[in-house]
C-alpha cells in the first residue's frame, strides 16, 4: 500500500539565476560576433552598440549580479558560508571587474561611434566575452552546486528573494525581463544583418 502525502516542490534556488545565465549566454555570444565584425572591418551602428551597453550595465550589473548580492549570497551566508573569502568573496571581485568592462566598453563604443575607431572596443568586448564567460561557469559548475545543496531546506525563500530583487531591481531600471530577452533577440537579428 501506498500512501502519499501533500507536498509542495519548489525549483532549486539557484534556477532563476541559471536562466539569467542562459540570456546573458546569448548576449557575450552577440557581443563576440560585434567584435569579431569590427575586426573584419564592419561597421557596427549605434543600434547594436547601446543595447549591448544596456544589457551588460543594467541587466547583467544591476539586476542579475543585484540578485546574487542582495538574496543568493546573503542566503548562504546564513547556512554559514563565508563572505569574506572563499567562493563569494571571489564572486563579487568577478562583479566588480565585470562592471568595470563594461564601462570600458561604453566608453569605447562613443569614442568609435565619434572616431570610427574600433581598436579599444574590439579589445573591450573580447576582455568581457572571455570575463564572464569564465565567471559563468564558476558560478554554474561550483557556486550554484554548492547553493543548492546548502540551501534546498530554504529553496522557496531563496527563490522569493530572487524574483523579490529582479523586481525592484528591473522596476528601477525602467524595464521588464521581455525588453532585455527582446533586446538580446533583436541583437542576433540585427548583427546577421551586418554580416
Amino acid at each position: 500500500m501506498v500512501f502519499i502525502t501533500s507536498f509542495k516542490i519548489y525549483a532549486m534556488p539557484t534556477s532563476a539565476l541559471r536562466k539569467d545565465h542562459d540570456l546573458i549566454e546569448k548576449a557575450v555570444s552577440a557581443m563576440k560576433t560585434t567584435a569579431s565584425l569590427l575586426k573584419d572591418g564592419k561597421k557596427i551602428p549605434e543600434s547594436i552598440l547601446l543595447p549591448t551597453i544596456d544589457f551588460a550595465k543594467n541587466f547583467t550589473n544591476v539586476c542579475h549580479h543585484g540578485k546574487e548580492e542582495n538574496a543568493l549570497f546573503p542566503a548562504l551566508a546564513k547556512v554559514g558560508v563565508p563572505t569574506t573569502m572563499g567562493p563569494i568573496a571571489a564572486m563579487l571581485k568577478e562583479h566588480e571587474t565585470t562592471k568595470l568592462i563594461a564601462e570600458k566598453i561604453e566608453e569605447f563604443a562613443k569614442k568609435y561611434l565619434e572616431t570610427g575607431d574600433s581598436a579599444n572596443l574590439v579589445d573591450a568586448l573580447d576582455v568581457y566575452v572571455e570575463h564572464v564567460s569564465a565567471h559563468l561557469w564558476k558560478e554554474n559548475n561550483r557556486l550554484f552546486l554548492m547553493a543548492n545543496a546548502r540551501l534546498q531546506a530554504y529553496g522557496k525563500e531563496v527563490v522569493d528573494a530572487l524574483q523579490e530583487t529582479e523586481t525592484a531591481k528591473l522596476a528601477q531600471l525602467g524595464k521588464t525581463r521581455g525588453d532585455y530577452e527582446k533586446m538580446v533577440d533583436d541583437l542576433k537579428e540585427n548583427l546577421g544583418a551586418v554580416q
